[in-house]
């Protein structure tokens, strides 16, 4: 008899998948497996002007090669684009989204006008600016033309969410409280879409978790701040929460975290060179024998079974 636990690798193709996404692959479908639920892989390629088909390809080959199975079909999200929008617009009528117009030269000014501005999560905090524009104001200027960012009012959106605190579970930092002040701290007006994004990772990460019934999110420790806004957002829609796993990020000689941009070496590389799957798990820290004998049970189950 299957549990309901869901789980999901979810990479977004804007580079050469490297060793610390086969760790977070690989963990996920272990947590999956071990407890005779479904592991499913989602392609993040919101960020049209960085995925390239040709990553989302390599995704598949690389996760294969290391004998991961995972359900079919694939979620891509660069195809539901509508479905993100539905969500905005819930957002926008009820008062919580507004046109932000500031680029990042001017929001640098404003804040180094002001002697600083308060750090979050992800660096200095949006100084409000275009919160207060008058709704003609706000529509004269997209009528112009211009680009514009769509921002949470978050003061607006805490108001919103009763049962204060809300509550999230880490599988090993424990029990999580959000407060509506460490929002208003850690993210202020955070970005929800932009022209060239038409919805944020935020939102749609959220979205397609409940959308899928994903009921363990298993990603990298460096996420764990934006799981709290996760949980506002949950919380805006009624979306179930479901349990989280933070692992451990890998680094590389020098100390710091395998990174696309940083060039870390990358699993196509490793394929491509002749490294054998089994030296992959043995590098990211998993059992070589635990991942062969899930890969081995998986390939043995027929496509109902897995469906």
């Amino acid at each position: 008899m299957q549990s309901g636990i869901v789980t999901r690798f979810a990479p977004s193709p804007t580079g050469w998948l490297h060793p610390g996404h086969a760790l977070s692959a690989g963990i996920a479908a272990l947590h999956a497996r071990a407890a005779g639920g479904r592991f499913l892989l989602r392609i993040e390629d919101i960020d049209t002007t960085r995925c390239r088909p040709e990553y989302s390809d390599a995704i598949l080959a690389d996760l294969a090669w290391l004998g991961l199975h995972w359900e079919q079909p694939v979620r891509r999200q660069s195809q539901h684009f509508a479905a993100y929008a539905t969500a905005l617009d819930d957002l926008k009528q009820r008062g919580l989204l507004y046109p932000c117009f500031c680029t990042r030269r001017q929001i640098q000014a404003e804040i180094a006008a002001a002697g600083g501005a308060p750090h979050g999560f992800d660096g200095a905090l949006y100084p409000g600016t275009c919160r207060g524009l008058a709704e003609s104001a706000r529509q004269d200027r997209i009528a112009a033309g211009g680009n514009y960012a769509l921002r949470l009012d978050m003061a607006a959106a805490c108001r919103q969410v009763a049962g204060w605190p809300l509550r999230w579970q880490d599988g090993t930092a424990g029990p999580q409280a959000v407060t509506a002040d460490l929002l208003l701290a850690g993210f202020g007006d955070v970005v929800l879409a932009r022209k060239d994004i038409p919805a944020s990772y935020h939102l749609c990460v959220t979205h397609d978790d409940a959308l899928q019934g994903i009921t363990l999110v298993t990603r990298g420790q460096d996420l764990f701040p934006a799981t709290h806004l996760h949980r506002l957002l949950q919380a805006l829609f009624g979306w179930p929460v479901p349990a989280y796993a933070h692992h451990r990020l890998l680094a590389d000689e020098s100390g710091e975290r395998l990174a696309k941009r940083r060039g870390a070496a990358s699993l196509r590389d490793l394929r491509m060179a002749g490294a054998s799957p089994a030296a992959v798990w043995r590098q990211v820290g998993l059992d070589p024998a635990d991942m062969e004998k899930m890969a081995e049970s998986v390939s043995r189950e027929t496509p109902r079974e897995r469906s």
